[in-house]
């Protein structure tokens, strides 16, 4: 290797180090002060008994009874670990903000956890982000007696039974309880740190492994309502996480699998919870550098085997950007901070990034949007700037009516100077300061927001809409087909969740378009499927495309999934439906030259840059043609569209 290459590579990891570290401490340390317990603003009521579990209907979270539960969350943070990675990790200077949480949500040293709690419901809070790492769910030492003085309780126990014994008390306090996965190891997030990714310092297995145990861990308490799968996914040094390529940097493929393992194999009720990349590029002018967010669920989104558990997440603080990392000095980039931006170019940009995905009904990628993160220094923030968009950036949750979750609501101070972005902060007395103790700015909007009317009350049903992509692998979202024999051996298959039918192919590149518009459930429990590979079912008389190999489903039985080998059809997968709910009436629809989804079609453009077909709503799919004759790829060209009864 010449050695002007190695010299460049060199200046380059060492830029990058400073570019992304710095920004990221910044972010991550940044997320500071909130409002006091005691003192709840006038118009906010105590928090509404609700049912558990939750789930989903269109972009809206609901419990058990059907009625809205927004997450108007907090993130109480510590397990994940707060040690800068350097220094002794038992000097509180070597912590971020000099706040050492002994690995356990911060403040137990101080407060008593009972009066902790008392203050989120105080504050107007209903539900908790607690994020853990991986290294504390494993880490035998005892907590250390000082860093529980306030909790005496808890001595002797390890971080993972004092995490246990949070939530159960918040839980039982009423609130809500979001699990989430925010570092590998113990130590502060979210730069070039080991913990960029979810099997940066550990295997992708023990990733999900230890998913399944603390999944199964909290499933008999029902308040424990979801699992935030990985926090703030972004790039090492060389190399960039990526949403949909098939290899161990895809975060799309990791987070759909985990997802799918924890409803099937460890609690059935969570809600599971992805969140988009944050960082990819080198944060230099001139290199390619982004912050892609939610992005790219646009053209790949998310299908789990069960429908109403899916909810996408984001995060946005003033420093960082749609293309700045939140770097200062060193390694910062000319890009625009979302600071920097006016009210109008924020709102556009926040609705690109993130906000769509809640916005837009009735497509594959309409899902309930959390904010999961977002914050502003408190007494100490002079900046007009920092200080409008938090002003902005509330003013937006409140107009989409967004779920969101503050960071940090625990912080540390003395004689009222510490890290000011917390909501509520304990000193080494026990005493408390919060927002609302008369001198934070934040505490108008912080009001603003808690008490904003959205909308709440049932939410009806609606039709589900899911995307197949078996680009590098099966994608069997059906939990029926995942437990049967393999239908199709050596080939990729795709199998739309238990419920609903296939309605969309793409010409190329193996899409499919799922949901229950117009009709629910089609498919006869009582009756299996029928994996067709040849013309059999074809009717005399009924060539519905001439000259072109049909799979078809025989007459009662209509389109659940498909697969391929290569870009190739290979196989239809055919499910049985009650006599007398399908029709026999059909059409041809082509999508070989052109789309043809009809003007009104929903779903949203499941195969972007593709050709597409599209039955309608009130149709079902029997079939799909393609052609073998030299040089076609034997992709599909054509779905014969019957008519629901």
């Amino acid at each position: 290797m010449p050695r002007t290459f190695v010299r460049a590579r060199a200046a380059l990891v060492a830029v990058l180090l400073l570019v992304v570290l710095a920004p990221v401490a910044e972010a991550a340390a940044g997320r500071e002060p909130a409002p006091r317990a005691g003192t709840r603003p006038e118009g906010v009521a105590p928090a509404p008994d609700w049912t558990a579990p939750l789930s989903t209907r269109g972009r809206w979270i609901v419990d058990a009874d059907g009625d809205r539960f927004k997450l108007r969350s907090g993130n109480w943070h510590g397990a994940s670990g707060t040690w800068n990675g350097s220094g002794s990790p038992d000097a509180d200077a070597d912590h971020h903000a000099g706040e050492n949480s002994g690995r356990m949500p911060l403040g137990l040293d101080r407060a008593p956890m009972a009066e902790i709690i008392a203050g989120f419901r105080e504050i107007g809070i209903n539900s908790i982000r607690l994020p853990f790492s991986n290294e504390m769910i494993h880490d035998s030492r005892p907590v250390t007696d000082g860093s529980v003085a306030a909790n005496p309780s808890l001595r002797g126990m390890t971080p993972l039974q004092v995490y246990d014994v949070a939530v159960r008390e918040l839980t039982a306090a009423g609130l809500a309880v979001i699990l989430n996965n925010h570092t590998n190891t113990t130590r502060w997030c979210c730069g070039v740190d080991g913990n960029e990714r979810w099997n940066a310092s550990q295997s992708a297995e023990t990733w999900e492994n230890d998913w399944l145990l603390m999944a199964r861990r909290y499933r008999n308490n029902q308040r424990v309502v979801g699992a935030d799968l990985y926090n703030e996914v972004r790039r090492t040094i060389l190399d960039d996480p990526n949403w949909g390529l098939g290899d161990n940097h895809d975060w799309f493929a990791a987070s759909q699998r985990v997802g799918d393992r924890i409803l099937t194999e460890a609690d059935p009720d969570l809600l599971i919870i992805v969140e988009g990349i944050n960082w990819t590029g080198i944060p230099v002018d001139g290199l390619p550098h982004e912050r892609p967010t939610l992005e790219p669920a646009r053209r790949l989104s998310h299908t789990l085997v069960d429908s109403g558990k899916l909810v996408y997440s984001a995060h946005f603080y003033d420093y960082t950007g749609p293309n700045h990392s939140g770097a200062t000095g060193t390694g910062e980039t000319s890009d625009p901070r979302y600071r920097d931006l006016s009210p109008a170019e924020l709102i556009k940009v926040l609705d690109r990034q993130a906000f769509f995905v809640s916005a837009e009904t009735n497509t594959h990628v309409t899902a309930p949007v959390w904010i999961s993160e977002f914050g502003v220094g408190g007494r100490d923030e002079t900046g007009n700037k920092q200080r409008a968009w938090f002003e902005n950036f509330v003013d937006h949750l409140i107009r989409t009516d967004a779920d969101f979750a503050y960071w940090p609501l625990v912080g540390r101070h003395e004689n009222r100077k510490g890290n000011g972005w917390a909501l509520l902060h304990w000193d080494s007395s026990g005493h408390r300061m919060g927002v609302y103790d008369g001198d934070d700015w934040r505490a108008d909007a912080w009001t603003r927001l808690i008490a904003a009317r959205g909308r709440t009350g049932p939410v009806e049903p609606v039709a589900d809409w899911a995307m197949l992509s078996p680009d590098h692998g099966d994608f069997v979202a059906s939990r029926r087909m995942r437990a049967l024999p393999d239908w199709n051996s050596g080939a990729r298959k795709a199998a739309c969740p238990d419920g609903q039918r296939l309605l969309g192919l793409s010409h190329t590149g193996n899409r499919g378009l799922c949901s229950d518009v117009s009709t629910g459930p089609l498919r006869d429990p009582s009756r299996g499927h029928v994996v067709v590979v040849d013309e059999r079912y074809v009717g005399p008389g009924n060539d519905w495309a001439s000259g072109y190999t049909k799979l078809q489903c025989a007459d009662g039985h209509f389109l659940t999934g498909y697969s391929v080998r290569g870009s190739a059809v290979s196989a239809a997968l055919c499910a049985a439906a009650p006599v007398g709910r399908l029709g026999t009436a059909g059409r041809t629809v082509w999508f070989d030259r052109s789309d043809n989804r009809g003007p009104a079609a929903k779903g949203g453009d499941f195969a972007q840059g593709r050709y597409k077909g599209q039955c309608a709503d009130d149709e079902y799919a029997a079939g799909i043609a393609y052609t073998a004759r030299v040089g076609s790829a034997r992709t599909p060209d054509a779905l014969y569209c019957r008519e629901l009864s």
